[in-house]
């Protein structure tokens, strides 16, 4: 996985991710599947179902996709990992229910 290092990307990323009502959005937000990630849990793959997160490229190098931007999201790391495997058709893995991350697809 990249491991972007600049800390200004890293921040305009992380606010791409969705606000979180009742939750402070400098420090939890919400992927594109709705999984809870947590803002210091950056580049974290330390356990399943965590609120650790990496920067995505929405389209990949390997279909012509950039480290622009506009096509950089933040994504759980699970959810990030499946996407990677089943880019273009690929579903969340992960996803928030009752303030904690579960999984909906474990395959």
């Amino acid at each position: 996985m990249d491991n972007f290092k600049d800390k200004e990307l890293i921040q305009q990323v992380w606010d791409k991710g969705l606000i979180l009502p009742g939750y402070d959005k400098d420090a939890y937000r919400a992927d594109h599947c709705g999984a809870i990630i947590q803002r210091d849990m950056y580049n974290d793959t330390s356990g399943p179902l965590s609120m650790g997160w990496e920067i995505d490229r929405i389209k990949p190098l390997s279909y012509g996709g950039t480290s622009d931007l506009s096509n950089l999201q933040p994504l759980q790391w699970e959810n990030n990992r499946k996407k990677n495997e089943d880019y273009p058709s690929w579903s969340c893995r992960v996803k928030a229910s009752d303030q904690k991350n579960i999984y909906i697809n474990k395959s």
